[in-house]
């Protein structure tokens, strides 16, 4: 998995892509990444499948700040960003989060 991130030097802003490869989506249909930019929610940011098999999409966050966010696979399968910045308890579960920070 790949997490990329190009700050804008016009405002306080960083380009953040986050790539999710094809080895780890296991044929799914849909991925999208979950988290507090997007209040958790599962449908505001879906992932584009690429023609190699992986997902991909770009979000513009504040710089300045870090967000908590999971990949969602097929609307049932949570995993994490291993190139994250960090991780942190989710406070939900025994799970992790993922933590970009910008």
């Amino acid at each position: 998995m790949s997490l990329s991130k190009q700050t804008l030097k016009s405002k306080p802003v960083t380009k953040v892509t986050f790539t999710v490869p094809s080895e780890h989506c296991n044929g799914a249909k849909a991925v999208a990444v979950v988290g507090e930019f997007n209040g958790w929610d599962a449908d505001a940011t879906p992932l584009k499948k690429q023609k190699d098999g992986s997902f991909k999409g770009t979000v513009e966050l504040t710089t300045g700040k870090e967000y908590q966010f999971r990949y969602l696979i097929d609307g049932e399968v949570w995993i994490n960003e291993t190139e994250a910045d960090k991780f942190v308890a989710s406070g939900i579960s025994m799970e992790e989060n993922s933590v970009v920070v910008l």
